[in-house]
């Protein structure tokens, strides 16, 4: 009972069904399942023999095992049980159920592996190489880290050592415009295996900014200004992250408006950068300033307002 057909099963049948098994009981799917591991050596060889006329041919006659091997002259070499098939529903190959059929003559047991699990099969090998022709060998399993960045080099890039609870420590490339929660893919640098290493999946996290923060797809910021620049307009220096730059607040400005950096903001995978915000804050000194009281003791007498809006 491997591959589970008939022998009457199309060539598309087959492969539907040893693509189904095979990633069901593939050892990097199921780690240290021994059961799983030896289904799939057995669907495997199944699919070996039924994709090769001239094997189907010599193990129908009981010329060879599953394993392809020549067998004593008069033994069956059957080690699915007698009357048992690769094919899983009753028979050998005796009838010639799967003889000319047109899509068998050249069938590649590594081409299909290697379309389900990348080029070369599983465990980076194929025939003679830790795949099928010398047995199973798996693939070391990945290995995951986490790696808090700054704003700053999330959005020019750069390098950054981590560390592995193995005492491993590696220099990771952080590319431009990286986001929070986005995962690099580090080839051949995880746990080591018979049939080549994993890999280092490595988690980005975005450290949380004490002047700038995302809202969106924007970087937004809030500007403190005093009561004279706002009243009478200015110049003040506003942080960005790539350093301090002059910015004119203009005359009569508010809290809550908001002026645009052009390029300052955060950048997208292909570097470009997008804009800056900044929501002004109009903020007074601390402590108290008498000058200031006497003028605000005036201006509402002599020129009262509200700043609450008539409904």
């Amino acid at each position: 009972m491997e591959l589970g057909v008939s022998r009457t099963a199309s060539a598309d049948e087959i492969r539907k069904a040893f693509r189904k098994l095979a990633k069901a009981n593939h050892p990097d799917t199921n780690p240290d399942n021994k059961a799983a591991e030896e289904k799939f050596k057995r669907v495997s060889a199944a699919f070996d023999i039924v994709g090769d006329v001239e094997k189907r041919k010599k193990f129908d006659a009981g010329e060879i095992d599953a394993d392809g091997r020549e067998t004593m002259r008069g033994f069956s070499g059957n080690p699915w049980g007698q009357g048992g098939s690769p094919f899983g529903q009753g028979g050998g190959f005796q009838g010639g159920g799967f003889r000319g059929q047109q899509g068998f003559e050249n069938v590649d047991l590594g081409d299909i592996l290697g379309e389900m699990f990348g080029r070369g099969g599983p465990g980076q090998g194929g025939r003679g190489q830790g795949g099928f022709g010398g047995g199973f060998q798996s693939r070391g399993q990945d290995v995951r880290a986490r790696l808090e960045i700054d704003l700053e080099e999330a959005i020019s890039g750069g390098k950054k050592r981590i560390a592995f609870s193995d005492g491993r420590t590696l220099d990771v490339t952080i590319p431009k415009g990286a986001a929070d929660g986005q995962v690099l893919r580090l080839k051949g640098q995880g746990a080591p295996g018979r049939g080549g290493a994993g890999d280092a999946l490595i988690e980005l996290a975005l450290k949380p900014h004490p002047v700038f923060r995302r809202e969106g797809e924007a970087l937004v910021m809030d500007l403190p200004v005093s009561v004279p620049d706002a009243v009478l307009g200015g110049k003040v220096t506003a942080p960005t992250p790539d350093g301090p730059v002059t910015l004119s607040v203009p005359k009569g400005a508010n809290s809550g408006q908001t002026l645009r950096l052009k390029g300052r903001g955060l950048a997208d995978a292909q570097g470009r950068r997008g804009d800056l915000l900044a929501r002004l804050v109009v903020t007074l000194p601390d402590g108290p300033d008498p000058a200031l009281e006497a003028f605000a003791e005036t201006w509402r007498k002599e020129r009262p307002y509200s700043p609450r809006r008539k409904g």
